[in-house]
């Protein structure tokens, strides 16, 4: 007659709950068996631990005072952009929808959908119907970034609602991005003939704003298909812009003839990175490079933050006015940075929740926050940069607001 066979003991990793084997009569630590009740309950102390441990390398944003809620804000900017018309790029003779209007459209359909706010997204969705149809003059074409990063907002589209239609125009924008200029590539002029050689986009101009607009589109191209290229792309970019761009101090200067570190051109910089990272993978050889530029620069806004939670036009003159879309790029990094892990979240995740009460103030009750810096090309002197328009209401300060919402939901 065989010989009885012993009980199987199954031994995997478990350091977590400080035991070594799965047994068929209980737990196994070391060679030690212990009985059944009692290894259950050191092991859900054990998991317990583990989970209280996880809990403290966490932040809760919440609870929100009355009328605070991401709920609330986020469903009063996405319902304020539907009810407007379209934001045009002005002085072109074919006007097409401004890229501040798609960032404020991207982010809005990414709140509605974690707000599991069914309605809310059908009219988001609705709102692209005429730009099949009569409105189509109104699709941009990729002739810079401005223009290219339109296709953000039908992958969204396409991501929920899987209609091939938006699919093909996002990965039309995306793929031309990537296309050579017309022409003979001997007069192309050397530094574009660089930026091809090193594989990067013929956008490329290394101007701060790129490294959300080109960022977003390929990433977003990525989410919707899975293929990698698109990945590898934005990551390519993000590296060859921080090796360019990147001050000793991690932020950005406006341009290199312009040494100013100007909040939305940073901001464009912060959210663009937080966009990358949420989706580049761990292993990817590009990321450690990426991270290490936005951790050097959060730690800075860090520094610079007023006590009330707000950011300024210039980031480091604290003499500047307190701007909103610069402040509310800065607040949607904090808070991607808290939630992924990648910023410590004692430290950031009260900044980020002092900013966003802070911001919320500057909304007016038709959901239009005020004291937005105007679209502003690069200057030479600080008064420039204080003399610049305040507005109320436009997308480039709409826009991080629906951000953040969707951020803190997430």
């Amino acid at each position: 007659m065989p010989a009885a066979r012993e009980p199987r003991v199954f031994c995997r990793p478990a350091a977590r709950f400080g035991l070594n084997c799965a047994h068929p009569d209980g737990l196994m630590t070391g060679m030690k068996l212990l009985p059944r009740p009692l290894a259950l309950l050191l092991g859900l102390a054990a998991a317990a631990r583990a989970a209280t441990a996880d809990q403290a390398n966490k932040y809760d944003f919440g609870p929100w005072p009355a009328g605070a809620s991401p709920q609330e804000i986020g469903h009063r900017i996405a319902e304020n952009l539907i009810a407007r018309p379209h934001m045009l790029i002005s002085g072109e003779a074919n006007r097409v929808v401004h890229y501040a209007e798609v960032c404020t459209w991207y982010g809005s359909l990414a709140f509605a959908k974690l707000a599991a706010e069914q309605e809310l997204t059908a009219k988001l969705v609705a709102r692209f119907d005429p730009l099949f149809d009569a409105d189509a003059k109104l699709i941009p074409h990729p002739i810079n970034v401005d223009h290219a990063v339109f296709g953000a907002v039908p992958f969204e589209l396409f991501i929920q609602t899987k209609d091939a239609r938006y699919l093909k125009i996002g990965q039309d924008l995306a793929d031309q991005q990537w296309e050579p200029p017309a022409g003979d590539p001997a007069t192309f002029n050397p530094q574009m003939r660089d930026n091809l050689a090193a594989g990067l986009s013929r956008h490329t101009r290394f101007w701060i704003d790129d490294m959300y607009m080109i960022t977003i589109l390929q990433t977003q191209a990525y989410r919707a298909t899975g293929n990698k290229v698109y990945l590898d792309r934005a990551a390519r970019e993000a590296v060859a812009y921080l090796a360019k761009l990147q001050q000793p101090n991690g932020l950005f200067y406006h341009a290199a003839n312009a040494p100013f570190f100007w909040g939305r051109g940073d901001g464009w910089f912060a959210a663009g990175m937080s966009e990358l990272l949420t989706s580049l993978p761990s292993d990817h050889p590009d990321r450690a490079r990426i991270l290490a530029g936005y951790q050097h620069m959060m730690a800075t806004l860090l520094a610079h933050q007023d006590a009330d939670g707000m950011w300024h036009q210039l980031v480091d003159d604290a003499g500047s006015w307190p701007e909103t879309s610069g402040t509310g790029m800065f607040t949607f990094a904090f808070i991607t940075g808290v939630k992924q892990g990648w910023l410590e979240p004692k430290t950031y995740g009260p900044a980020a929740r002092k900013a966003w009460l802070k911001l919320i103030t500057y909304l007016n009750p038709d959901g239009n926050i005020r004291e937005v810096c105007a679209g502003t090309g690069a200057g030479n002197t600080r008064q420039y940069y204080l003399d610049r328009p305040r507005l109320v209401g436009d997308f480039h300060g709409q826009a991080p607001v629906v951000w953040c919402a969707a951020a803190l939901l997430r």
